[in-house]
This record gives C-alpha cells, sequence and structure tokens, in this order.
C-alpha cells in the first residue's frame, strides 16, 4: 500500500472510531453548523478519546501531522405524521417543537384544551432528563406585521412556560422565554402548508448527563 493510501485509510479509520465510540451505528446526518437556529441553542460536542498523532497504528507518512480531532453532532428526529409535534434528540440537547394551531386558537395567545396535555408530557421528559434550564421559544409565520408577530410569539411562549413551571413545580429551574416572530423559518413561508410550520413553540433543555 503506498503513502498516501495508507493516509487515506487511516483518516477513514479515526473518522469511524470516533463516531462508533460516541453513537454506536449513527442512523441520522445532521450539517455540523445550522446559522437558522435561535442563538443559544446550538449542539455542542467534544472528542470522547484524544487521538495521538505520532500512534505509528496510524501509518502517517513521515513528518505529517493529524488535524484536530472533529466529532460529528447526530441529531434524531421524531416527527408526527400530522406535523404537530416534532422532537429533535442529539447528544446535548432534547427539544420539542408544537405547531400553534395544536396549542393556540387563530391569532391568539390563551391556551386551548388540548395544549395541557401536551405540555404536560414534555414537563415529565424534562424530569426524566433532570434538566434545570429550559428555554421556551415562540415564532410566527411572515403574515401581518413583524411587531405583531413579535409580541405574539412571546406571549405564547409565557403560556407554554407558565404549564412548564405548574407542571414541574421546582424553584431551582431557570427559564429563557424568548419570541422571535418571523426570525428563524424551518419553511419557506410561501404556502400556507409551509407557514403552518412556521407557527410554532419550541421548548429545549440538556440531556441528562447519567
Amino acid at each position: 500500500m503506498t503513502s498516501p493510501q495508507r493516509l487515506t485509510t487511516a483518516m477513514a479509520a479515526t473518522t469511524v472510531m470516533l463516531v462508533t465510540t460516541l453513537y454506536g451505528a449513527a442512523t441520522t446526518a445532521h450539517a455540523d453548523d445550522n446559522p437558522s437556529v435561535p442563538p443559544g441553542t446550538e449542539a455542542t460536542a467534544t472528542a470522547p478519546v484524544e487521538v495521538d498523532p505520532n500512534d505509528p497504528d496510524l501509518k502517517l507518512p513521515e513528518g505529517a501531522t493529524l488535524a484536530e480531532a472533529k466529532v460529528l453532532d447526530i441529531k434524531q428526529v421524531v416527527e408526527e405524521e400530522s406535523g404537530d409535534e416534532r422532537r429533535e434528540d442529539t447528544n446535548a440537547d432534547v427539544k420539542f417543537a408544537l405547531q400553534a394551531e395544536v396549542l393556540f386558537p387563530k391569532d391568539s395567545a390563551k391556551l386551548n384544551g388540548e395544549a395541557k396535555a401536551r405540555i404536560a408530557a414534555i414537563a415529565k421528559e424534562i424530569e426524566t432528563q433532570k434538566a434545570t434550564k429550559i428555554r421556551v421559544f415562540g415564532f410566527t409565520d411572515n403574515l401581518g406585521s413583524s411587531a405583531h408577530g413579535d409580541v405574539l410569539s412571546k406571549q405564547r411562549a409565557t403560556a407554554v412556560e407558565d404549564i412548564l413551571k405548574s407542571e414541574l413545580n421546582d424553584p431551582n429551574i431557570t427559564y429563557e422565554v424568548r419570541g422571535y416572530g418571523e426570525q428563524y423559518p424551518i419553511a419557506s413561508n410561501t404556502t400556507e402548508a409551509s407557514r403552518k410550520k412556521n407557527r410554532r413553540v419550541e421548548v429545549s433543555f440538556p440531556r441528562s448527563e447519567d
């Protein structure tokens, strides 16, 4: 085997080793950087083991060194067929996204009858993960004025926060509540179906380290 071939084989083996160590068989790929996510929700990751660039088993050409190890952030997404609720799991966080229609009447921040049960289920997962820092972010589509969307999305996020506080009843938990209006869309806003995806409330929190 020539030196370039040995180097390619070594780099491939290193990448497989890192991904397998962290996650076993990777099931879902995810880009490293997503500029569309709200500030403060970016996933973080660190290498589980140090890689010795001088290890003879890597068979690097003389004088060559390895680049710094980079851990891939794997995201698993589970979404209801209706699209009403979506759960995203990464190595660092859990995030639930609830479409506004399953929580509120049109252009309203008053929770409907179905909303409490859905939010209570999220509270159970927060307890399971032993999370003490919770983000509740509201979003709207691009219809209407931007100012109205900002206010409505914040009011909706606050309404969800109130139910979480009631369900969890834990003074040690802190909440970050924001209304982003039409910012950070996850769909195009060109059709009603895409605008429906953008009208949402997201609840995210760190995964347990246990």
